[in-house]
């Protein structure tokens, strides 16, 4: 499900959520959150005075678904991290000594001493920052940890190990304006850092993420003292910040999880690369996603990474990272073995149709959740789809009969919140049984990617108009599930 697409949870990504056993929301799992430009970095990041970006450093490019019971609800937190960095941190403009210009010579500007100090402070750092690029990369761990001070060279360890087990290709350390002395310790300096990193495709667009960086001054080269959780108000905390992680790859999917779930990373690889086939085939606006990257997440995890606080119906979600990537996280707790395969088709079909920058609104949010639980559903038949009872119950139960009023609250009961997968379900089912897959995913892009108003859509890629069309859907729901 979906935790809001392109509404509340978004982007830094997208969050789509789904009650235990669908796709993330806005942010409710399973949404999405609204739209923030992709491929950009964390807005909210740790706050400091930041001068003019410098040039990066560094080496390499670029649901069960239901139910608490199992209803998954898949979020697509576009995870959308702005382009730039906050304007709080651009507050300050250091250089304001420039001498005024005259008419008999040229205007000059001379640096003051703190200013000049941050720039030689600043260029020692991004030397460093790329000699730890160039270790991460050739898999030298005591050069990674070479430019740390020892205090922290536990936490760095632990980063390098989670990164080389996603198999990082990208690394790329671009530090965001001139570093700032830290108030009451003399000699340390804290320096904001935008990373850009690819796991597995060497030549993938890099997904942004900011982070905070401290330094203290050693007479010779700086020593890294502490690296910050980062602050995207989107996205949040990324797995390889906060835990170790081992992984499993196939041709289609990475899965990972922390050691004490090792041993079920073979039977989720497994599930994962057959739901990768499915959601392939719901691509929409290029080619399918250049792998799938899953995340299994026990109790503690599903609190923390990207920021938890998911509703209590979600089983999981898909938040957008940045660089057109999104990342499914699954809820260890309360998935079943035969739940899992139809949450991740739910969940990887977002990763696979949705845009980086998040989908319209609430008003599309049936058609988000719609499509990614008709390709859960695998092409069961419709009397076969585990959520008809729920979408009676809501359609007996006082439904407005507007698709555009199906978007669950992140405090509603599991049932609702099936009854509302379950109704975007049965009418993306009967738009695909009348007009067939490739146009309703071109209708999806009309009206996700390229945000024409449904009628418009409707009109020019279906051939009929929206409002006769929603009536048809809504009275193939009721005589569905009578």
């Amino acid at each position: 499900m979906t935790d809001g697409h392109d509404e509340p949870r978004l982007t830094d990504g997208v969050d789509e959520s789904r009650p235990t056993g669908r796709v993330d929301q806005p942010r409710p799992t399973d949404r999405v959150d609204e739209s923030r430009p992709a491929d950009g970095v964390d807005e909210s990041g740790p706050t400091g005075g930041i001068d003019q970006p410098r040039p990066a450093v560094g080496v390499g490019e670029p649901r069960s678904r239901r139910r608490w019971p199992l209803w998954a609800a898949l979020a697509v937190v576009l995870a959308m991290v702005g382009c730039g960095v906050p304007a709080a941190l651009l507050a300050g403009l250091v250089d304001r000594t420039a001498e005024p210009a005259t008419v008999d010579r040229p205007a000059t500007r001379t640096p003051d001493p703190a200013t000049a100090a941050a720039r030689r402070v600043g260029d020692q750092l991004s030397a460093q920052l790329a000699r730890q690029a160039s270790a991460l990369l050739g898999g030298d761990r005591r050069g990674f940890l070479a430019v740390a001070d020892p205090a922290a060279r536990a936490d760095l360890g632990r980063r390098f190990a989670a990164l080389r087990a996603l198999r990082v290709t990208v690394w790329r350390a671009e530090p965001s304006g001139l570093p700032t002395p830290v108030a009451g310790q003399a000699g340390q300096w804290r320096q904001l850092v935008t990373f850009r990193y690819c796991f597995l495709v060497p030549d993938c667009a890099p997904s942004p993420v900011l982070i905070g960086t401290r330094w203290r001054e050693t007479g010779g080269a700086p020593l890294l003292i502490a690296v910050e959780e980062s602050r995207s108000a989107q996205a949040g905390v990324r797995p390889w910040e906060v835990s170790d992680l081992v992984a499993a790859v196939g041709p289609r999917t990475m899965v990972a999880t922390t050691p004490a779930f090792r041993g079920k990373l073979p039977g989720l690889l497994a599930e994962a690369e057959s739901a990768a086939t499915v959601a392939d085939r719901y691509a929409v606006g290029g080619p399918p996603p250049d792998r799938y990257r899953i995340f299994y997440a026990g109790g503690p995890e599903w609190r923390r990474w990207y920021g938890g606080g998911r509703p209590k119906w979600t089983a999981g979600y898909a938040v957008t990272v940045g660089g057109g990537h999104h990342e499914v996280v699954l809820n260890a707790d309360g998935l079943t073995a035969t739940a899992t395969g139809e949450l991740l088709r739910h969940e990887l079909t977002h990763a696979a149709s949705l845009p980086a920058r998040g989908y319209p609104g609430k008003q599309t949010w049936w058609l988000v959740e719609g499509l990614a639980e008709y390709a859960g559903a695998d092409g069961a038949p419709v009397s076969r789809y585990e959520g008809l009872d729920e979408a009676g119950q809501l359609v007996a139960g006082g439904w407005n009969g507007r698709l555009d009023a199906l978007t669950p609250v992140d405090a509603a009961p599991a049932d609702r919140v099936g009854g509302s997968y379950g109704v975007g379900y049965l009418a993306v089912r009967h738009l695909v049984d009348r007009y067939g897959e490739q146009q309703v995913l071109d209708f999806f892009r009309a009206v996700v990617h390229d945000r024409r108003s449904l009628d418009d859509a409707s009109e020019q890629v279906l051939g009929d108009p929206w409002t006769a069309l929603h009536d048809e859907c809504v009275a193939y729901v009721r005589a569905t599930v009578r």
